[in-house]
């Protein structure tokens, strides 16, 4: 059995060399130590690519390469950050159903030159945990060239399947500065977000097995259930947040009905504050998987009643919902929004809740999310084929067996009062209803 050569930042780093491909890993596994003593190299290097995924933190690579001259730096999905640095056109988006990402390390990406990842101090038998993390972690393992972890006690020490590296196939080490997890600033809940997860909520059955997207939206639908009477409920999502983490605390989420883990949350990531990961510290209901069985449809149905709710910007009078880019902007990602409406489907008595706030308002913009047509470079995440329940403060509807008529009947019932009229001209000018008499609202 080997065991890892001990290495500091500066050492490590030292082993890129231009042209290399390097995988920083997911959320709170990109490392921090090594990503400074890279930057610090940056005027050495070129055509460095680094592979990541919601970074959670400013990046000191990109941060010390402001005009992209010396990293590539590809993103799976975006946050706040990656998408700022998407605008300075130095960060680049991968489009992916996150569930398959795993197979696409496996089967179609170049293997890293070196993988870098956030760890926990090697346990009691010898392994390093995620922390937390875990989506395509075992897969960029499997095929990078060499590994690198980054130690620190910062991170929760997480249960789960493939939940860690053995010391034995890590390559190195480095110490990590050991600051605590970094912890997600909670989106203020609105008056709409608060509407529209009351509607959802008042559609969860006792027994359903929730799955929760990002953001302010879908965490005002836990916000609801904890309000409501729902009980028995189960978790088997991508994320895992403190509202999700807050029904298990309430004793609402038990797992008791799922057909699979059955008593167990289970969930690919955890990302909010200090309480949702001093919760999964040490706790073995709480089970972190790998997002190829998180994710995949065939896997997610196996629960009877799940529930997917996630937020999108915009949807057309057809039922296209354009969740991760404005225009050719890209704000965010696919993730798994469209494998858990399928899922959700598939599962017997199973739904799935496309959520949205009818306007958009921004300084002196005002403008309907549900429109005729998509903005022009906007990408369907969700399609209308696949679209179940779109809610807004309006109402809910749902879409399944529906003609285009009748989709655009219902979506414009649950438009802003102040844009009906105009969407129905639209729509008529635009041939979506048979005959002008055609009773749209």
């Amino acid at each position: 059995m080997t065991t890892p050569r001990q290495l500091s930042a500066q050492e490590a780093a030292a082993m890129v060399q231009s042209g290399y491909c390097l995988d920083y890993g997911v959320t709170l596994g990109q490392p921090d130590v090594f990503d400074k003593a890279l930057a610090a190299r940056a005027a050495e290097l070129s055509d460095v690519k680094i592979r990541s995924c919601i970074s959670v933190e400013p990046r000191a690579v990109l941060e010390a390469d402001p005009e992209g001259k010396h990293f590539y730096w590809l993103s799976w999905h975006y946050s706040g950050y990656d998408r700022s640095k998407s605008d300075q056109r130095i960060a680049h988006y991968a489009p992916i159903n996150l569930g398959e990402l795993p197979d696409y390390y496996r089967r179609f990406i170049e293997p890293a030159d070196i993988a870098v990842l956030k760890v926990c101090p090697k346990d009691e038998n010898g392994y390093y945990n995620f922390g937390g993390t875990n989506l395509w972690h075992p897969a960029i393992c499997e095929t990078a060239k060499v590994i690198i972890v980054e130690v620190t006690k910062g991170l929760p020490y997480t249960y789960g399947d493939q939940v860690g590296l053995h010391e034995s196939e890590v390559d190195f080490v480095i110490e990590g500065d050991h600051k605590p997890a970094t912890e997600l600033a909670e989106l203020p809940v609105t008056a709409t977000d608060r509407a529209v997860g009351q509607l959802v909520a008042e559609n969860i059955e006792d027994g359903s097995c929730i799955q929760v997207g990002i953001g302010g939206m879908p965490n005002a639908v836990c916000s609801a259930l904890l309000d409501s009477n729902a009980k028995e409920l189960g978790l088997h999502s991508e994320m895992l947040t403190d509202s999700m983490v807050d029904l298990v605390r309430s004793g609402q989420a038990t797992g008791s009905q799922k057909a699979i883990n059955t008593g167990k949350h289970v969930y690919s990531f955890a990302l909010g504050s200090k309480r949702l990961y001093e919760t999964i510290n040490n706790n073995k209901d709480f089970q972190c998987c790998p997002a190829d069985y998180t994710n995949p449809p065939h896997i997610i149905m196996q629960n009877s009643k799940t529930v997917a709710i996630n937020n999108t910007t915009q949807v057309d009078l057809t039922g296209q919902a354009a969740s991760e880019s404005d225009g050719f902007r890209h704000i965010s990602g696919t993730g798994g929004q469209l494998q858990f409406v399928r899922g959700a489907y598939a599962s017997e008595g199973g739904k799935s809740f496309i959520c949205l706030s009818s306007v958009f308002e921004k300084g002196d913009i005002r403008k309907s999310r549900i429109v005729l047509t998509l903005t022009p470079g906007n990408t369907v995440t969700t399609t209308r084929m696949d679209q179940m329940y779109v809610v807004t403060e309006y109402g809910i509807v749902n879409l399944k067996g529906k003609s285009i008529a009748e989709r655009v009947r219902a979506m414009i019932s649950i438009a802003h009062p102040d844009f009906r009229d105009d969407l129905e001209k639209q729509a008529r000018d635009n041939h979506l209803v048979a005959r002008s008499s055609y009773p749209l609202s």
